[in-house]
């Protein structure tokens, strides 16, 4: 398994992060472990939670997914390992995380921390997320800023400074961002340098051949500024391995037993442009996950891509495509299919 700096941090992360968000309801205890002790296997060090896990998120749940990672990270050497996890934020009606004290004040952020401190058996947490900004933006399927939409949020400047006193206290190692915008990282990266505290070392955002997003902004600040991509969904909630085509609702899979939870991927293109991209795998001989995750895997600006699986074949043939090298008349294949489909699931 290749490794990689993350960023400006001192984390070593493999190019392959193991996702969780099914643990906990689609995923119970023992399957998760197996997941965990597989990916382990295969060399994955990288390990992705949040506190509102599983997903769909629900009160009855909500918390569970660190739990369970807690309980298999209490037998593990703890330092051989990168766990990263989330604070929830306003705007989305959890109102049963932290009592529904979501906004990231002081007060709110450090009970979030300890709780997934709690939850995940550690002293630590390698990474921290803002699951998305505490300001509104548009995100989740939502493709244009819309200026009514505004909340009050506390300043950047003062997040910052209430994150940095975490990392003081080494109760969070690094911050990393999800969710973000353009205009929002670089209002993280100048309110670190106006006040000489820690900077983010990584954004994770949507990234698949059904949302090239990142591309046309965030890939430059990646560029410049050394912060890397963590690439969730790069599979678009199972769409991109060709088992929802022609409407059909696979007994088990998650967008059949939550159909609600995949309302983003619920646009025009989506079924058409999922159609030409299997397609063209199986011309190449591949599977169309095989096609969809060796593309993002490709990506000079991902630093790791976040897979998960509800099986541990499906976990398998994930990882195994890290392997899967593909030639430039593919890469000009995908690119004629995106520009007739231009980002349908942004």
């Amino acid at each position: 398994m290749q490794m990689q700096k993350l960023g400006t941090s001192d984390l070593s992360v493999s190019r392959v992060c193991l996702g969780t968000m099914t643990w906990g309801e689609q995923n119970n205890e023992a399957q998760a472990h197996a997941q965990l002790d597989y990916a382990r296997s295969r060399g994955i060090n990288f390990i992705d939670a949040a506190e509102m896990y599983p997903v769909p998120p629900r009160a009855q749940t909500q918390g569970a997914t660190e739990t369970i990672l807690g309980n298999w990270l209490a037998r593990q050497v703890r330092d051989q390992l990168v766990v990263a996890t989330k604070v929830t934020g306003p705007g989305r009606g959890f109102t049963w995380v932290r009592g529904g004290d979501l906004r990231l004040a002081r007060s709110a952020v450090r009970a979030a921390v300890e709780g997934s401190l709690r939850r995940l058996r550690t002293e630590y947490i390698d990474l921290y997320q803002i699951h998305w900004p505490e300001r509104y933006v548009p995100a989740f399927g939502n493709s244009f800023y819309d200026p009514t939409q505004e909340r009050d949020a506390n300043s950047i400047a003062l997040q910052l400074q209430m994150f940095s006193e975490l990392i003081e206290e080494g109760k969070i190692r690094y911050l990393g961002l999800s969710n973000e915008t353009p205009w929002g990282v670089c209002q993280w990266l100048k309110a670190a340098a106006e006040s000489g505290l820690p900077r983010p070392v990584s954004i994770q955002n949507a990234f698949s051949l059904l949302n090239r997003a990142y591309e046309m902004g965030l890939s430059e600040v990646t560029r410049q500024e050394n912060i890397p991509l963590l690439a969730y969904s790069p599979l678009a909630f199972g769409h991109l391995t060709g088992k929802y085509l022609g409407g059909a609702l696979p007994a088990g899979a998650r967008l059949t037993l939550f159909p609600p939870f995949g309302q983003r991927y619920t646009k025009p293109n989506v079924p058409e442009a999922t159609a030409q991209y299997a397609a063209l795998a199986r011309q190449l001989g591949l599977s169309p996950a095989a096609l969809a995750l060796a593309f993002v895997y490709s990506r000079w600006f991902v630093a790791s891509t976040i897979i998960g699986g509800t099986t541990l074949e499906q976990l398998q043939e994930n990882i195994d495509c890290a392997a899967t090298v593909l030639g430039e008349a593919t890469f000009q294949a995908i690119d004629e299919i995106y520009q007739r489909f231009p980002n349908p699931a942004i």
